[in-house]
């Protein structure tokens, strides 16, 4: 072999060496990189982010609006417990006035007045859906009465009964408003 096919060959040679070093780093960068996503991926992920976040405001959204409802239907239910609080004091001073005997007649007809201010009274109660707590003869509730005083169980009254009461308590539907406050036998 002459010297310039010598040359050739190792130029041939080279050549090969170089285009098959190039081959093997493209296929390690081919094989070292994730495989590329289309636009089309990316957006529908973004999309179904997007509809994820969208779901959850909705459903939060529906969460406050029946959290608000409820709230103000409990504001509405028991609107007049402060009030009725208040006048239960007058209720009992009342009540008290009606209980004293009177002998002539002028002490009748403000009596008669005392009683038509209570029966008033006790109407818009009524009609705000506030009611007396029945006690006497009950057996002892806790979450009802108030105990203050006990006495010894009898045949009449047997241990956790509600011998008298000393004051009454109210009920705004299901919420107490005030206790009973209770003599209870033991």
């Amino acid at each position: 072999m002459s010297e310039s096919e010598k040359e050739k060959q190792t130029e041939e040679i080279l050549d090969e060496v170089a285009n098959d070093e190039v081959i093997e780093d493209v296929a390690d960068e081919a094989i070292d990189e994730e495989p590329v996503k289309s636009e089309v991926e990316v957006l529908q992920e973004k999309l179904d982010e997007m509809e994820d976040k969208f779901l959850r405001a909705s459903a939060e959204i529906a969460n406050i609006t029946t959290r608000n409802r409820n709230e103000r239907e409990q504001l509405q239910k028991y609107r007049s417990q402060d009030l009725a609080k208040k006048l239960f004091t007058s209720v009992d001073n009342l009540e008290r006035a009606m209980a004293i005997e009177v002998h002539d007649e002028q002490a009748a007809s403000l009596k008669k007045g005392v009683e038509m201010v209570l029966e008033s009274l006790r109407n818009a109660f009524k009609e705000e859906g506030i009611e007396e707590i029945l006690a006497k003869g009950q057996p002892f509730d806790p979450t009802l009465h108030q105990a203050v005083q006990t006495i010894p169980a009898t045949d009449e009254f047997p241990a956790d009964t509600v011998v008298e009461v000393l004051q009454k308590g109210y009920k705004l539907h299901d919420r107490v408003l005030r206790p009973t406050m209770v003599i209870v036998s033991q």
